[in-house]
């Protein structure tokens, strides 16, 4: 049962990774997106636990009933790969429209339901099998929890560096598939007598498996989804790294590279307005510009309109994803061999912001390829800090470029407040700053008063002196985009925008960036984006207040609400321990970079202090004689340590120091899940089943709500610091709850 227990825990992560990154493809996937798909997993897994925890009390062949879930479950995993790569096809939607939130949402929850509700069904009913085992039903909840935690951990590890780079979508699910059928068969083979049925279902299923692994069927069933999934195009190539996932695709002699569903590279013959204009308009503002650093988006066009320049004699390229540079070499063109293969060219496999606090290069202009910060990863690159890093690595003329969203017809209130708050942070940092408008916003910093001077007759000048090959920048179409009209609408259309500045720890920016996506594929929920942005602290904590006394009204008026104050407790744990986490990680990106091994080491970190926390207290669970006074203490304990967290990071610690705050916060919330469902046992005389189905769908609870508002809310409108006091006032609410409900949970 244990190796039972392990498997589920190891093919469930591997399954809602896998799953999210096939959606978020399909999604042309955002912040957004992940907290629709990631809610929708939860609150399934949770109702999952919480049905399957009432019904596994009442039948009577358990071993039977665990053994159906796990089939319905392996069976799903590739059927619902197959869907969320075909759904568009089968309905008819081009494949290069995005998709709203409502489609999201619905497509995300129909091939989220098979896995996860199944899932959450396997955890209750595995806890419940597992606890007739065990003197103590409390310290076997606990248990169940350290050993399904533990499969997550070594699934984590497997799936990012050994199954990622090695093997397509369906050949992982198909080896998911084939463990756990032998789980199965291991599970049945203990019961000598009777399930005839089920072991040869499990030995013919097993049989299939190992036959469609053998003679690489799954190869071409991942062939025939992504001919449906990418229809009308010739797709060469597709792949997975721990990135993201990168197709190539060829129309006539068109090259095309997407990278996890968007297009990110065309080839040969580019955008060549964009190329020619954020190329050589930066350059032409420079004296003499040389050292060129480029950071994201230079394949494809832009590092060639940059060696065009007589005057660069070196070019550093970062780009994080080096599949996308592979991809490039496999698949070459003259342009981006010019480009890769020029002696002064230097690709670094690197986050950007990582290489820059590692060099001691000063560069002369520093371009930004990321346009629009979508994603708590790239809107790193346009807060004030990393604004602040950028100048330490520019020479005393330097120049920082980059592009954001624009127009010269109109501008929404959120592409102002998009632009204004990086313009404020710009502005707090450089002493010289310009703007100059089109359909996308070209941005120019530097603290050098010569960027300000430079008018559309000097670009014309050094456009000629240069002897430079331009099809664009004409004398004619420099004039008309350096127009002093066009500034002045700018700057006017701007009045009533945001005050606000884009920072590390408070992405307004990211906020913004979202609220345009969102008006553009589900302009119905406008409002809603209105309504967050007017959330506050000072709102939050009267909410959290409110809620606390409507809790404490109820339980004077029916004294059996005191005994919601257990699941409340762990739902707020579920609520702290996935925002304190993400707020560790989110901090340690903006810190550090984004190394990805090490992203994915904090979060292991941080499973197996809750695996180790949970293990510690089920072991002494019985020698625990007033759980009350344990559990009040453990929640006092996760108040502190979320300050504590807060005052570390903000001191700026070494990585270590991360890793054992992530171990911290997860230790304190694996420890209370056994001492609750001991409790809420003990108070509520339920069935085992129905109890640890309930604890543990309100700790997943907490989770989803934890998941789906910290990427849109908590940390780009609230920030780092004010995240923080909600957590803890949160855990204050039930904390206070708990207390004033002790005389009905002690008897």
């Amino acid at each position: 049962m244990i190796f039972a227990i392990l498997a589920i825990g190891f093919s469930w992560l591997i399954a809602q990774v896998l799953l999210l990154r096939e959606l978020l493809v399909s999604f042309y996937g955002n912040e957004l997106t992940v907290g629709v798909i990631l809610a929708n997993w939860v609150i399934l897994e949770a109702l999952g636990a919480l049905s399957f925890g009432r019904l596994i009390d009442r039948i009577k062949d358990k071993l039977s009933a665990l053994i159906i879930l796990n089939i319905l479950f392996l069976v799903s995993f590739p059927l619902c790969i197959w869907g969320v790569r075909t759904f568009k096809a089968m309905l008819g939607l081009p494949l290069g429209l995005g998709v709203g939130i409502g489609t999201i949402f619905w497509i995300s929850l129909i091939f989220s339901l098979p896995i996860s509700f199944t899932h959450g069904g396997l955890f209750s009913s595995c806890a419940k099998i597992y606890s007739a085992s065990c003197q103590s039903k409390g310290a076997s909840a606990g248990r169940v929890y350290f050993w399904e935690t533990l499969g997550t951990i070594l699934a984590g590890v497997v799936f990012t560096y050994f199954m990622i780079p090695r093997f397509n979508s369906f050949q992982i699910a198909g080896a998911v598939a084939i463990l756990n059928t032998i789980v199965c068969l291991c599970l049945l083979l203990e019961q000598r007598n009777g399930h005839l049925l089920l072991k040869g279902l499990s030995v013919i299923l097993l049989a299939a498996l190992l036959y469609l692994f053998s003679n690489a069927s799954w190869n071409n069933v991942h062939r025939v989804s992504i001919k449906r999934q990418w229809r009308n195009f010739d797709v060469l190539d597709y792949a997975n790294s721990i990135y993201g996932n990168i197709v190539v695709t060829k129309r006539q002699d068109q090259y095309t590279f997407f990278s996890n569903g968007l297009p990110v590279i065309t080839t040969p013959l580019p955008n060549l307005v964009f190329v020619e204009e954020f190329a050589n308009i930066p350059l032409l503002f420079h004296p003499q510009p040389k050292k060129i650093l480029v950071v994201s988006g230079g394949a494809g066009g832009l590092l060639n309109e940059i060696l065009k320049m007589p005057t660069v004699s070196r070019v550093d390229y970062v780009e994080l994803d080096p599949l996308i540079l592979d991809m490039l070499k496999a698949y070459p063109t003259d342009l981006t061999q010019r480009e890769l293969q020029d002696k002064r060219v230097m690709t670094i496999n690197l986050d950007g912001r990582f290489f820059l606090n590692q060099t001691d290069t000063k560069y002369d202009l520093i371009f930004l390829g990321l346009s629009d910060p979508s994603d708590l990863q790239s809107n790193r690159l346009f807060t004030q800090e990393f604004f602040r890093l950028v100048k330490s690595r520019l020479m005393p003329e330097g120049i920082l470029t980059f592009t954001l969203s624009g127009s010269l017809t109109y501008l929404s209130k959120d592409l102002r407040d998009l632009n204004v708050c990086i313009l404020n942070s710009l502005k707090d940092v450089f002493s010289c700053v310009k703007v100059i408008p089109g359909d996308f916003n070209l941005f120019l910093a530097s603290d050098s008063a010569g960027i300000i001077q430079v008018d559309s007759s000097l670009i014309n000048q050094r456009i000629k002196s240069r002897n430079i090959k331009v099809n664009l920048l004409l004398p004619g179409y420099i004039d008309y985009r350096f127009h002093q009209r066009w500034q002045d609408w700018f700057y006017n259309s701007l009045k009533d925008a945001t005050q606000k500045s884009n920072t590390d720890f408070s992405g307004f920016a990211l906020f913004k960036a979202l609220s345009i996506w969102n008006a553009q594929f589900s302009p119905g929920l406008g409002g809603v984006f209105s309504i967050l942005e007017k959330i506050s602290l000072g709102l939050l904590v009267s909410l959290i207040l409110g809620l606390t006394l409507i809790f404490l009204i109820i339980k004077s008026v029916n004294h059996k609400f005191a005994r919601f104050a257990i699941p409340y407790s762990i739902g707020t744990t579920g609520f702290f321990g996935m925002l304190i986490n993400l707020v560790i990680i989110f901090a340690f990106q903006v810190v550090y970079g984004y190394l990805y091994f090490q992203i994915g080491m904090l979060i292991a970190v941080f499973m197996s202090g809750a695996a180790l926390g949970s293990l510690l207290l089920s072991h002494y669970l019985e020698r625990v004689k007033r759980d009350l006074v344990l559990f009040a203490s453990l929640e006092i304990a996760v108040i502190l340590s979320v300050f504590i967290i807060l005052l570390l990071i903000l001191s700026g610690p070494s990585r270590f120091i991360f890793f054992i705050l992530c171990f911290i916060a997860g230790f304190w919330t694996g420890t209370q899940f056994p001492l609750a469902n001991k409790m809420y046992l003990n108070i509520q005389s339920q069935n085992f089943g129905t109890s640890i189905g309930l604890i543990y769908s309100a700790d997943l609870f907490g989770g989803w709500l934890a998941g789906m508002l910290s990427g849109i809310l908590f940390l780009p409108l609230l920030g780092l610091v004010n995240t923080c006091i909600v957590i803890s006032g949160l855990k204050l609410s039930s904390l206070i709850f708990l207390l004033f409900s002790r005389k009905a949970i002690s008897n």
